[in-house]
């Protein structure tokens, strides 16, 4: 069948079960936007306010259903508005494969009107990058984009396409998918066999649960695991959702803001288990002194990981979900009724605590988790809502909470909210953002209403930057440089004009009320949380500090610390 390029992309996403595209037409894509339309009955595009709406859009969509996101934009600008998206599911490890449509070859390289070169700028927060400025590679090389996106360590690739690419024909015939197969070349029996002796010898294991989880979907395994080692399970940022939240042995978030059950459980352990984790930085502290007291076993799919950040005792390198499959018939169940005595006793001494009596960022996540009944989608944006939103909403199944971890990108919610409603429509989905974070996105509320998709944005609305301003508060003796965002800028007002249902909330009584209509209405929502600009994180550990120093609000007023 002889194609234009541009209906060979289509064809090729049709091929690989696409039916959501996020975008913004160009210049030079618009070859393909034409194809879009011919095609609309078969492959929904959603034009997005920005194209970094489109690029969170579709890594929302990713994490949220296990699936491959896709997001278009033109050359030059419109490439390189992507970016911060790529970098987003790069450093968090999603699915996703951005198209982007060049100048024609003749023009390349001659700083022609809108040319960038987008692969080569790329090419250090993707998995791979391909510029096709031969039609007969076309189809082949978007195969192959979509079977490395999802192979091994997910991640993102770019397809940068000429524009006279898009226009050229070529014959095309349907091919099926490349089967994922899971990485499992470098698991050794070797491995294997260590992994069980540290297992069997250890009195006080840990169990530390990354985002790799999630990834393999390898959850219900987990959890058999878990029930086998009879340990306590903390995880990353990254891997909330994975471990069942109101599972008995789950002791909470580890790291910077964990809880101190976790942080110091950990620093007691005889053996820590890490599971498609990567130790970043915020959750080890200071790695000269991350759990000392214990051997680590580390299993992860990306070798690279092994003994990067910390020396471990043995590693076994695969797909999570087959790792834990070899390793659970081997098992054992061991009770340990002292070391679990000992960490529940930690979780009894230092529970999260918040102010009751004000309206809080806790109190309105606890109130969300409750109305929901811990079913809801909960993406976020980046500071002290993120890791409210972390705390104090218990998720229960992988691929509930969406956020940005590694790169930390401000901005990231709404779009992100935008995707996974998409791809969850059964799903209540509410994107929370401080107000910091929602003035860089809250464009994309035009997406939403524009398409009626029935998002919730709640805004903890303390007028400051968070959590960069609490650091001030705590390490830069109260020097707070470009920090208050105290002005008049109206959320509600923005919100209605761009055609959302809004609510301003003060009092904690209004919270259950207006979330309950919030959610019956069924159509996007703006909801302007207003609350006190000195609240902060709690626990928290100082950046290069051991977790073991983890301090609470308390251990601060006990040192004659005003806030």
């Amino acid at each position: 069948m002889l194609l234009t390029g541009s209906d060979i992309i289509i064809e090729c996403l049709k091929e690989q079960g696409v039916e959501q595209v996020f975008g913004y037409p160009g210049g030079t894509i618009l070859n393909v936007y034409d194809a879009l339309y011919q095609h609309s009955d078969e492959l929904t595009h959603f034009l997005t306010s920005h194209e970094q709406g489109a690029a969170h859009a579709a890594d929302g969509y990713a994490r949220s259903t296990g699936k491959v996101g896709v997001c278009m934009a033109t050359s030059g600008p419109g490439a390189t508005n992507l970016v911060t998206g790529i970098a987003t599911s790069y450093m968090d490890s999603t699915p996703l494969v951005a198209i982007t449509a060049n100048v024609a070859k003749p023009l390349l390289g001659k700083d022609s009107f809108q040319e960038i070169d987008i692969v080569g700028v790329t090419m250090p927060i993707t998995k791979h990058g391909y510029i096709v400025s031969d039609i007969t590679k076309l189809a082949d090389t978007l195969r192959e984009a979509f079977y490395v996106a999802q192979s091994g360590r997910p991640g993102p690739v770019i397809v940068d396409v000429t524009k006279d690419v898009t226009g050229a024909t070529y014959e095309y015939e349907k091919k099926e998918p490349k089967a994922i197969e899971r990485f499992t070349k470098d698991i050794t029996q070797e491995d294997l066999d260590n992994a069980l002796d540290l297992i069997k010898a250890a009195k006080k294991p840990f169990i530390l649960v990354g985002g790799g989880v999630i990834s393999s979907d390898a959850s219900k395994e987990l959890a058999e695991f878990v029930e086998k080692v009879n340990a306590p399970v903390c995880d990353s940022l990254m891997g909330k959702g994975a471990f069942d939240g109101t599972n008995p042995l789950y002791t909470g978030m580890i790291g910077m803001h964990g809880t101190k059950a976790s942080n110091f459980g950990v620093c007691k352990c005889d053996l820590l288990i890490a599971i498609g984790a990567r130790f970043s930085d915020r959750v080890i502290g200071n790695a000269s002194t991350f759990a000392q007291e214990a051997k680590i076993l580390h299993i992860d799919v990306d070798p690279a990981e092994i003994n990067k950040n910390i020396k471990v005792n043995g590693q076994v390198i695969g797909d999570v979900k087959e790792v834990l499959d070899r390793l659970n018939p081997h098992i054992q169940r061991v009770e340990r009724e002292e070391w679990l005595a000992f960490v529940k006793g930690l979780e009894e001494k230092h529970p999260l605590t918040y102010d009751t009596d004000a309206l809080t960022g806790p109190y309105v996540i606890e109130t969300l988790y409750k109305v929901t009944n811990g079913d809801a989608i909960i993406t976020t944006d980046v500071g002290q809502h993120q890791m409210w939103a972390a705390q104090f909403y218990k998720y229960k199944q992988p691929r509930q909470f969406v956020s940005s971890g590694g790169a930390g990108t401000m901005g990231f919610g709404v779009g992100a909210a935008i995707g996974a409603k998409l791809g969850n429509m059964d799903k209540t989905v509410v994107n929370i953002a401080g107000d910091g974070c929602f003035r860089m996105n809250m464009n994309e509320i035009a997406t939403a209403t524009r398409y009626n998709v029935p998002i919730i944005q709640i805004v903890i609305n303390n007028q400051v930057l968070g959590m960069v301003r609490q650091w001030q508060t705590l390490f830069y003796g109260k020097r707070y440089s470009n920090t208050v965002l105290q002005d008049k800028v109206d959320f509600v007002k923005v919100a209605e004009g761009m055609g959302a249902k809004a609510y301003r909330i003060t009092k904690k009584e209004e919270v259950e009320p207006v979330l309950k209509e919030a959610i019956s209405l069924n159509a996007p929502v703006v909801i302007d949380c207003q609350i006190d600009l000195n609240d902060k994180v709690f626990p928290m550990v100082a950046a290069g500090a051991s977790i073991s120093e983890a301090f609470s609000q308390e251990d601060l007023k006990e040192k004659g610390y005003e806030q």
